[in-house]
This record gives structure tokens, C-alpha cells and sequence, in this order.
């Protein structure tokens, strides 16, 4: 894995960072774009792009934030609620696009996969986007989708929820499955028994070790077969 210093992503007329990896290979390799949680991108975010960089990704999580992050919730939910979905979009649409002009990068599909905030934003990508190939929205706050929007969906969405999950909760998993079923989007649905929202963050105390590696291989095999050259 090539690990490099952060990248400058142009977007909504300013800059803001990104952090690439890339495995150690001669070939071009598919490429993700990883969505943050409500923290920020920090230590967690980056850690979730080594890990696919090691699995054969070009993997790239654009700055949402403009250079800021949070260790607190309460600072968290501020930088949250401050965040406009136009804006946070045209961030994960220039991430797409570079990745798109990365000639270590094939085929010129992308996926995105987000956690918490980062994975309503993967889900609303899929259908506002452009060049997104599949979409992995974990447990993904933020507003609903209408069915219009919904039918603008053209890549296949594997969405993952925690049943403990209060937010983001299985009543909610199964209402916009029934909406993609509705606008004939090709998905899959996993509700893990006994976990909670953000199960898959390990610097969190909600971290389920074992719904967490099932999660994380299906959304490597799920990127494999969809992101094929």
C-alpha cells in the first residue's frame, strides 16, 4: 500500500483536503471514495482507507469539513448541522472525478461508501451523482429520499444497519428498501442482530467486532464484483 501526503480537491469554490492510498500494484485498480462520519475526516476515516487500499482500492475520503474534525459529540452534531448536502455533495463529486482522472484508477466507475452522516450522503450520491459505479451507505443519517429521487438511482446499493440502531433504525432500513424496490434499484438490505448505530467505528464504545468484519467483507466483495474493468 502507497500511502501519500493529503491531496487538494477543488469544490463549491474553495479548496479542501483528501486522503488517498493505493495498493502496490503496476495495474490499474478500482477506486472508492470513502464518506465520513459526523467527526470529521480523522484517524478512523483514514484507517478505513489503508484498509481498502490493502484489499486492491484506490481509496480516497474527501474533507467535508474544510479542515475541521471533532472529538465530541456535541462538537460533532455542530459541524453536522452546519453541513449543506449541496455543498458536502459537490465535495464527494470532485473526489469521484479525480479518482476518474487517476490513471492508476479502472474501470471509470466509482464506488462510495459512507458511515453515519457520510452514509445518507453515499445513498443520495448514488442517485445525484456522477461516475458512481455501486454505493455502500452504512447506517446512513440525513434525509429521506424521494421516490423520484430514488428513481434516479442507477448503481446497485448494498445498505447496512444495526438492529439496536435508535436513529437509523430497522423500520427505516425496511421503508427505503421498499422505496428502491419501488423505483427498481438493484440492492440488498442487512440488518445485523445486537448492533448498534456506528457498530463499525473500533475507537468507538458501540464497536461490534464480529457484525464488523461480516460488513466489512461483504463490502469488499461487493466492490469487487460491481467495480470489475
Amino acid at each position: 500500500m502507497i500511502r501519500q501526503p493529503d491531496i487538494v480537491l477543488h469544490a463549491n469554490g474553495r479548496p479542501t483536503r483528501g486522503y488517498l492510498a493505493r495498493p502496490a500494484a503496476d495495474e490499474p485498480r478500482p477506486g472508492v471514495v470513502v464518506i465520513q462520519e459526523w467527526w470529521g475526516l480523522n484517524d478512523h476515516i483514514r484507517d478505513i482507507v489503508d484498509r481498502l487500499a490493502g484489499a486492491g482500492f484506490v481509496a480516497l475520503a474527501p474533507d467535508l469539513y474544510y479542515g475541521q474534525t471533532a472529538a465530541e459529540p456535541d462538537e460533532a452534531r455542530k459541524l453536522a448541522m452546519a453541513l449543506e448536502y449541496p455543498d458536502a455533495l459537490g465535495v464527494i463529486q470532485a473526489a469521484i472525478d479525480y479518482l476518474t482522472a487517476d490513471d492508476g484508477v479502472a474501470p471509470s466507475k466509482i464506488g462510495v461508501v459512507g458511515f453515519c452522516m457520510g452514509g445518507g450522503l453515499a445513498w443520495h450520491g448514488a442517485a445525484k451523482l456522477d461516475g458512481v459505479g455501486a454505493a455502500v451507505p452504512c447506517y446512513g443519517g440525513g434525509p429521506e429520499m424521494t421516490p423520484d429521487e430514488a428513481a434516479q438511482i442507477r448503481a446497485p446499493i448494498l445498505a447496512i444497519y444495526g438492529e439496536l440502531d435508535q436513529g437509523v433504525s430497522p423500520a427505516v432500513a425496511q421503508q427505503r428498501a421498499a422505496l428502491m424496490d419501488a423505483a427498481g434499484v438493484a440492492h440488498e438490505t442487512i440488518i445485523y442482530p445486537g448492533a448498534g448505530h456506528a457498530f463499525m467505528n473500533d475507537r468507538r464504545p458501540v464497536y461490534d467486532p464480529a457484525a464488523a468484519e461480516d460488513a466489512w467483507q461483504r463490502i469488499i466483495a461487493f466492490f469487487r464484483h460491481n467495480l470489475r474493468a
